[in-house]
């Protein structure tokens, strides 16, 4: 039965359900008396799992809806080199193959071994990682045919003034600008199939490599978006240097930590800090970025007015909510306690930059792991900081929550 909106309105109407109840039983725990609250929090933290798995499958359900709309549209000779490169990946045929990829435009040299994905495929990979990789969501996504990409970001120092129409033009000071590029890093994947599974006529091949690659490349792309040390690998946003100052006087690069009013505890006040921290340029596009623990103990934090701070959305395309901005889930932030901070806030399409270098490639090898079939395949990948006055951290530590 095909999916629609019907369906993700029932499943919004059960998380509405569940959430009334998990706050009636989470207010309880809070006045119940020491022998009560044992078992009034185990019910809390099943009512908060069953919220988790509510929120995800109203989040998967509006994923496949939006996947069921998505144009597939292909040119002949992008068809052609398919084709070829389905008789490849099955047979090891390889004819022609190399110039139907040059006519279809696929890039990436011959030094680099394999062939190209066709553009078919390489598009499904990379939608499919976007599905499932958080920070490819929530950052700015561009394709690059080569990895020489620079930006020019102002440092400050640039000054401007009102003039009349024939006043002298004084001196500007000058700007201070520096040049920042992307630091790449090459993922891989080795897929693994018998040959008798490539002859059977039922079995998808595409759907296989998608899956089998998408799986290989989304935990480990996530990580480095994420933390990752800029080694062979992406930079990922905390790995960057971090500092107090505030946006005038910290250097450029640096991400600003705000820290709790009382070491060791975060409350909905910190929270509040934490976004009017960042200027209100960058807070329209802002969202929370924290992982499902840290998100499980936010869910049990209430305002001075008693209202609870994270709200579920319940509409179509409507996400949760923490004091109204929407929480990106992310599972390879720190846990709370950890060294890093494990709450963010920020405007992640503007600070962060992730790059697809055009040019998935693949090597079939029917030797190595016999009776298997591997599919070595390579994609270059990078991320560069592009706005660090975008993002702010709550660098809280070991936390327990009021």
């Amino acid at each position: 039965m095909a999916l629609d909106n019907k369906d993700v309105e029932l499943v919004a109407q059960e998380l509405k359900g569940q959430f009334e109840t998990f706050k009636q039983a989470n207010d309880k725990r809070i006045d119940a008396v020491t022998q009560e609250k044992a078992v009034l929090a185990e019910k809390v933290d099943g009512l908060n799992q069953t919220i988790s798995e509510l929120v995800q499958a109203k989040s998967d359900m509006e994923a496949e809806l939006k996947s069921m709309k998505r144009p597939n549209g292909q040119g002949a000779n992008v068809s052609e080199h398919k084709e070829a490169f389905m008789r490849f990946i099955k047979k090891g045929d390889e004819a022609g193959l190399a110039e139907l990829e040059r006519k279809a435009m696929q890039t990436g040299s011959d030094s680099d071994g394999g062939f190209a994905v066709p553009t078919e495929l390489n598009t499904d990979i990379l939608a499919a990682l976007k599905d499932q990789v958080v920070m490819r969501q929530e950052a700015t996504v561009i394709t690059v045919g080569t990895e020489e990409w620079k930006k020019l970001v102002n440092l400050g120092g640039t000054s401007s003034g009102w003039v009349g129409e024939i006043d002298k033009r004084p001196e500007t000071g000058t700007s201070k600008l520096t040049e920042i590029k992307p630091i790449f890093g090459e993922i891989y994947g080795n897929p693994q199939a018998t040959q008798r599974m490539l002859d059977d006529a039922f079995f998808s091949v595409e759907q296989f490599i998608t899956n089998e690659l998408v799986q290989n490349f989304a935990e480990s792309e996530e990580i480095a978006f994420t933390s990752g040390d800029g080694t062979n690998k992406p930079k990922g946003f905390l790995a960057y240097a971090t500092d107090t100052k505030d946006d005038k006087t910290r250097d450029w690069g640096k991400l600003q930590t705000i820290a709790p009013a009382k070491s060791g505890i975060v409350t909905g006040d910190d929270l509040l800090k934490l976004i009017y921290t960042q200027r209100k340029v960058y807070r329209a596009g802002s969202k929370f970025m924290l992982n499902n623990q840290t998100l499980f103990q936010v869910r049990l934090l209430k305002d001075s007015n008693g209202n609870y701070l994270w709200q579920p959305g319940l509409q179509l395309g409507q996400p949760s909510s923490i004091l109204g901005y929407a929480a990106a889930e992310n599972e390879q932030m720190p846990d709370v306690g950890d060294e890093k901070s494990p709450i963010a806030f920020g405007d992640f399409k503007r600070s962060f930059y992730i790059f697809d270098r055009i040019g998935i490639r693949m090597l079939r090898d029917p030797y190595t792991n016999k009776p298997f079939v591997g599919f070595y395949t390579t994609k270059r990948v990078g991320s560069m900081l592009a706005d660090s006055n975008a993002i702010k951290l709550l660098d809280v530590g070991k936390i327990s929550l009021k």
